[in-house]
């Protein structure tokens, strides 16, 4: 007998996307059970899709979206173009469209990379005075007679948007911004002999190769020295382009009629530099008038010598300007993706996906700071999204303040096996993979290589998961670390945000969030459950003890709530700190830590609340932090999840990440197990543990997560391979290993899913539910057989 299946997926929705979560009813199978599909609009399973010469063949998109819908579970595919062409050319819009509508009728999604840097010669054509500059400052002595020559070569940047495209981020001219003498001393620059000489000079050169001065000489300049500042033109948009946004909406409006499930902006910022330079700065007069305008009277131009060159007497005045400068540039770049956040919702509607990471260089350190200003958390996601190794309490945090049901991490590498360990660690600490082919490799290469054995038949296992909670993974532990003292390249911590005492806590078992100071708002009071928190975004209620008779998720206290909060050399930061300074040293619950001075405000004046700002916290250095944070979490009675070890991933910077077995809490309450440290598959899970008081015995295979009611019974249960469950309340005995989920949706009554089984429900799942849904497992794919000659 014939039988039938489902793939529950995003596409399943009466409208591409992610808002309406109305069940859809199938047609009831030969077996008498419901066949009921909700789309997991806010967990999808998300692979990523770049497309070179072969899927602008006629139908060249179809291969891809065919293995995928055989071959893996995946509802959304993150898309980009890795060709030299530009979305704004009607006939990629045209096999786009085809693309999408393809996608669609196969029960797939389409989040399409509309970002103008895939637009780049449009964007010179409509608006060729708003390009990128870069002002380089290049020094050369001056003599008392005849001329000094200065040639300054060309930039030439390239990232991911280049890749198979015509042009990098060529330099398109250049030209003298501004020239100055000075006199120098064992301090620096002596400001009072800093002159202006721009007029003195002659062009010799200005194009796309370089910049040449010619300086005459006197001896009024004898034993002084020039400063050539010369602007470098690139062939990529402004930042600070007065069109910039709106270019890109009327891309997106170009693509109204596509049915795309949202648009993609990934690691935006300027171009990427993979050494600080800070001799090398980005400007344009569309930036200058910006920062004339915020913090009048400055003057960009003869701000980047000071922020470039020591000046003597000028010290705090030099910190002043970097960080109006840095400010500017991070509230600036979190403005424009925004402004995409926004325009996805306005044109392809509210359940749109904003997709994917803000995240560059996968490290909140110096070379981020220069590329986006570390604007992570200000960057507006519906889904908390990083890519390659970021630390995982940048991860985790990210999906607290865009109250994120999962943080999906864009993944690559060369082989299965680390896949797998990413894979297992991910669920471990809240998060889900969006799946990137095998890289370095040729893509039609990767394409089909995570598609192989049984990763995405793991993956699907694991997703069992989503159906009992949408809530993020517990962190007890909240660092929040200087935003403009890590942004400040004269400051003594430029690049650093906490993430080594984040590595020693969650290498102890403590998930610990990272965030910014600047991601502090407010504190509001509530009287009727608690205190709650509205600061970075996050409303907790603190009350870890109230569970609700009925156990619904959503009402679960104790979300976000943290036993200790440290402040990671806040220097530079404010007064808006304040109130939630006063109410965190007001309640005992949470434990205030300090590392580093907190005594400047942003202009490097005295701050005026330093001495109370200081008395409120326990002042530690930066060796002991981790081990005080874990005394007094011991003490407390919090309890360690799975511990970490310390993983480098393609030579970016180290950092901890949890094993591949062991065990985490959810902030509703939810207990998940997790074992694939031996077996792609999973491990066997054979284990008694309490959860909520109760002694609760699984026999699994991979993942295991439980929500208990007050009364002992399963209010939601996942279970890979599962074999038998036993409680004092209930017990659950199956003839053989079955992947399942129980749970119950608001305004539904409680219903199941069985993964790859045609055979009759069991007739203790039956007791839970006679509602269930069965989800057909991918195939792996293999090679098709040759072709006979």
């Amino acid at each position: 007998m014939k039988r039938k299946y489902v793939i529950l997926c995003a596409c399943l929705c009466t409208t591409v996307g992610f808002a309406d979560d109305t069940p859809v009813r199938a047609a009831q199978s030969e077996l008498g059970y419901a066949l009921r599909t909700t789309p997991e609009y806010s967990r999808p399973g998300m692979a990523c899709w770049f497309w070179q010469g072969d899927e602008f063949q006629p139908e060249g998109y179809k291969k891809f979206i065919d293995l995928h819908r055989e071959h893996s579970a995946v509802t959304l595919l993150t898309t980009s173009i890795r060709h030299p062409v530009e979305v704004t050319d009607p006939a990629v819009h045209d096999q786009i469209k085809r693309a999408a509508e393809y996608a669609k009728a196969n029960d797939m999604a389409i989040v399409m990379d509309l970002d103008v840097r895939l637009a780049r010669q449009a964007f010179q054509d409509s608006h060729p005075d708003e390009l990128q500059e870069i002002a380089c400052l290049r020094e050369i002595p001056l003599t008392a007679s005849g001329e000094v020559q200065l040639s300054v070569d060309s930039i030439d940047l390239s990232d991911h948007y280049t890749f198979g495209s015509a042009k990098t981020y060529c330099t398109v001219s250049s030209r003298l911004l501004r020239a100055y003498a000075y006199s120098t001393g064992p301090d620096g620059i002596e400001p009072d002999s800093i002159e202006d000489i721009t007029e003195l000079c002659r062009v010799v050169q200005a194009d796309s190769k370089g910049l040449n001065v010619a300086i005459p000489c006197d001896s009024s300049l004898s034993g002084k020295t020039a400063c050539v500042i010369a602007a470098f033109t690139l062939f990529t948009p402004d930042v600070f382009a007065p069109h910039l946004i709106e270019f890109e909406r009327n891309i997106m409006k170009q693509y109204s009629d596509v049915p795309l499930a949202g648009a993609c902006k990934d690691e935006w910022g300027f171009p990427g530099r993979f050494k600080v330079n800070t001799d090398d700065l980005w400007y344009s007069d569309a930036m200058a008038h910006a920062y004339a305008e915020r913090y009048p009277p400055r003057d960009l131009v003869p701000d980047l010598l000071l922020m470039a060159k020591k000046q003597r007497g000028r010290e705090q005045e030099r910190l002043a300007v970097i960080n109006c400068y840095m400010e500017l540039s991070w509230k600036r770049h979190a403005e424009v993706e925004n402004k995409f956040y926004y325009g996805v919702k306005e044109t392809f509607g509210q359940s749109a996906l904003s997709a994917t990471h803000p995240t560059w260089y996968p490290y909140p350190g110096e070379l981020e700071a220069i590329k986006n200003g570390l604007d992570w958390w200000a960057c507006e996601r519906d889904l908390a999204q990083t890519d390659e190794s970021t630390p995982f309490s940048a991860r985790t945090s990210l999906t607290k303040k865009w109250i994120s049901p999962l943080w999906y991490n864009m993944y690559y590498s060369t082989t299965i096996e680390a896949y797998q360990r990413e894979l297992w660690s991910s669920v471990l600490a809240g998060g889900r993979i969006n799946f990137h082919p095998l890289y370095p490799a040729p893509l039609a290469d990767g394409n089909t290589a995570i598609l192989r054995g049984d990763l995405m038949r793991a993956e699907q296992r694991i997703r069992l998961l989503n159906y009992i909670s949408s809530e993020p993974v517990e962190c007890p532990v909240l660092i929040l670390f200087g935003h403009l003292g890590a942004l400040n390249w004269v400051g003594d911590s430029f690049g650093k945000t906490g993430v080594e005492i984040a590595n020693e806590l969650w290498e102890a078992g403590y998930y610990t969030d990272l965030m910014p100071t600047s991601e502090i708002r407010s504190v509001t009071m509530d009287g009727g459950s608690g205190d709650v928190m509205e600061w970075m975004g996050i409303r907790s209620i603190r009350n870890r003890n109230h569970w609700p008779n009925n156990y619904s998720p959503s009402s679960v206290a104790s979300a976000g709530a943290y036993d200790a909060v440290v402040f990671y050399r806040p220097e530079f930061d404010e007064g808006r700190t304040m109130p939630v300074l006063r109410h965190l040293s007001l309640d005992a619950k949470t434990a205030l830590f300090r590392v580093g001075e907190w005594n400047l405000d942003l202009r490097g004046r005295p701050l005026e609340a330093a001495s109370a700002l200081n008395q409120r916290m326990r002042a530690v250095d930066e060796a002991s932090c981790a081990r005080e944070v874990i005394a007094y979490l011991k003490a407390k009675g919090v309890e360690p999840q799975t511990p970490g070890r310390m993983r480098g991933e393609k030579g970016f910077p180290d950092s901890v990440v949890p094993q591949s077995s062991g065990y985490c809490r959810l902030s509703d309450g939810t207990t998940i197990l997790a074992s694939g440290e031996k077996e792609l598959m999973g491990d066997p899970i054979q284990k008694t543990i309490k959860v909520r008081g109760f002694e609760v015995t699984v026999d699994a295979i991979g993942v295991v997560g439980i929500q208990l009611r007050e009364d002992g019974t399963i209010y939601a249960l996942a279970a890979g391979g599962l074999k038998t469950f036993k409680s004092a309340a209930q017990s659950i005995e199956l003839p053989e290993r079955l992947d399942i989920a129980f749970f119950k949706e608001p305004g539904h009554e409680p219903r199941g899913i069985v993964h790859g089984y045609d055979g009759p429900i069991p007739d203790a799942l039956l007791t839970l539910t006679k509602d269930w849904t069965r989800v057909r497992v991918p195939t792996p794919y293999v090679d098709p057989p040759a072709s006979a000659n």
